[in-house]
């Protein structure tokens, strides 16, 4: 298989001859090899490993995203990955980094969406006194 790792600004990853791939979605473990019929999946923060044709595993920690599988090519589009051999210090990562992120990107929503009752509540209040 051919496997590209896509970031929003930069490919991370392009490796071919892959074997096999691990990845996590939200509904447990995906496992892809070459003859698997083609298939779209979300994927979880996690770890996605994957193994060469001549045995070396690898290991990156990715953010959530989606992994698109047609023929040979598989395509894992996320929004942050840290390639590693360590997966205690990757799981850390994960832990810090990309769980705190999420975790803030849903304040910021939280604020946001207060923001925009609030404005939607005045501006009405404003066209009915007029």
């Amino acid at each position: 298989m051919h496997l590209k790792v896509l970031l929003p600004f930069q490919i991370f990853a392009d490796k071919p001859d892959v074997a096999r791939i691990v990845a996590q979605t939200p509904h447990g473990s995906f496992g892809l090899l070459p003859n698997r019929l083609d298939c779209v999946t979300a994927l979880s923060p996690g770890i996605l490993s994957y193994a060469m044709a001549n045995g070396e595993e690898f290991y990156l920690a990715v953010d959530e995203g989606l992994l698109v599988k047609i023929g040979a090519e598989v395509l894992v589009s996320v929004r942050n990955a840290i390639g590693g051999t360590d997966l205690g210090h990757l799981h850390e990562t994960i832990q810090k980094d990309f769980l705190t992120l999420d975790a803030q990107e849903q304040s910021v929503r939280s604020v946001m969406s207060k923001l925009e009752s609030n404005f939607i509540q005045r501006f009405a209040a404003f066209h009915h006194v007029q």
